[in-house]
């Protein structure tokens, strides 16, 4: 299976993100130099696509998938590709404060700690649905490393389109989020006008 195991902070610099995009709460000291040269049109859309694929942990083949999905859906095509992309069991989990970063929303999912309406998922990618309870199964709750999670993760906000409750250490999917309850910084129509060349 492939990973991206770039660092986190040179990536972000790179992409010209705020590492708090992925729940990282270190900042980097350097600045990103450039040379003067204009970034052309095609290297602003590989910019946002980089960016999305980052983000959310998905490599190119399977970002391709999403695309061509959301291509044959109803509707906006990069709207629908948002909304793929944080559909994801893991970023969900990361979304409830389950975990302090995607990546290890993506090895806590692994690692089989995470149920879906009462079964094992240990598919990262795995497309949540309305209604979907999503819970730590019985015999991980007591562990200490959730309860490390979720002094971290207390005080950040929940989406409103998720609700969790910290005790049971359970949560769901009240609706499908739409695009304006997506806070990602990405420019979804700069990846589709890039795809549909």
């Amino acid at each position: 299976m492939a990973v991206n195991k770039t660092p986190i902070l040179k990536r972000c610099r790179s992409l010209g993100l705020e590492p708090a995009y992925l729940g990282v709460d270190k900042k980097s000291k350097r600045q990103l130099t450039r040379s003067n040269r204009k970034t052309s049109e095609y290297g602003l859309q590989l910019r946002e696509k980089q960016k999305a694929k980052f983000i959310y942990g998905v490599l190119e083949k399977p970002f391709r998938n999403y695309y061509t999905k959301a291509d044959n859906q109803k509707g906006m095509t990069g709207e629908n590709l948002m909304i793929l992309l944080e559909r994801r069991l893991d970023n969900v989990v990361f979304r409830m404060g389950l975990a302090r970063t995607r990546r290890e929303a993506r090895q806590i999912v692994g690692h089989k700690f995470i149920l879906v309406n009462g079964k094992c998922v240990n598919i990262p990618s795995y497309l949540v649905k309305a209604g979907d309870v999503i819970e730590v199964r019985e015999k991980s709750k007591s562990l200490q490393r959730f309860k490390d999670i979720l002094e971290v993760t207390g005080g950040r906000t929940l989406p409103e389109w998720v609700e969790f409750d910290a005790e049971k250490l359970q949560g769901s999917v009240k609706e499908l989020p739409k695009r304006d309850m997506i806070d990602v910084p990405v420019d979804e129509m700069l990846i589709v006008e890039l795809y549909s060349k």
